[in-house]
């Protein structure tokens, strides 16, 4: 488009040109402290990674109405302990939580049923007591999602609901 007549051409007619900067910062290495090399690190006490793991929180909320507990037992404790075991689930197929990583976890402590045996209950009393203050009882919840086999793990919520509660320590590993 040409310019309109009244517009007044430039004095100066200056050129561009690219000119350095007068110093020339070092490239970026990867020695922050913090930083992991290789693969992400396991053990004892560091969880298990995965994408979107707050919305097993929005998950236990809906599940929460459905679990049966007994009088000893808190409901607080059993949705963490069971989140945990979830969120394990969820990070060993590399997703984020789904209903079925929770309804297992329920299922195979025999929290979304009202016939349960009584020595599955005063297991699941002592391994859930207390899970829900993560202040004093963070290894305790580690350890609870630890122990759950990788086998029952990527068994599916139906057949769990089938072994149930025959094979209750196969599937929990208590």
């Amino acid at each position: 488009m040409a310019a309109p007549q009244y517009s007044p051409p430039p004095t100066v007619d200056t050129t561009r040109i690219y000119g350095s900067p007068q110093h020339v910062p070092f490239s970026w290495t990867s020695d922050r402290p913090a930083e992991i090399t290789g693969r992400q690190p396991t053990g004892e006490r560091l969880g298990y990674q995965g994408p979107d793991q707050g919305y097993v929180l929005t998950l236990a909320s809906h599940l929460r109405p459905k679990v049966v507990v007994t009088k000893n037992e808190r409901v607080e404790d059993v949705l963490r302990g069971c989140t945990l075991i979830a969120l394990r689930r969820a990070s060993l197929f590399g997703r984020a939580p789904v209903i079925h990583d929770l309804t297992l976890a329920l299922t195979i402590w025999g929290f979304l049923s009202t016939d349960v045996p009584a020595d599955l209950v005063a297991t699941r009393t002592e391994l859930f007591s207390g899970v829900d203050n993560v202040l004093h009882h963070y290894s305790q919840g580690r350890t609870l999602a630890d122990m759950v086999p990788v086998s029952t793990l990527r068994l599916s919520v139906q057949l769990v609901t089938a072994q149930m509660p025959m094979s209750w320590r196969a599937l929990t590993g208590a």
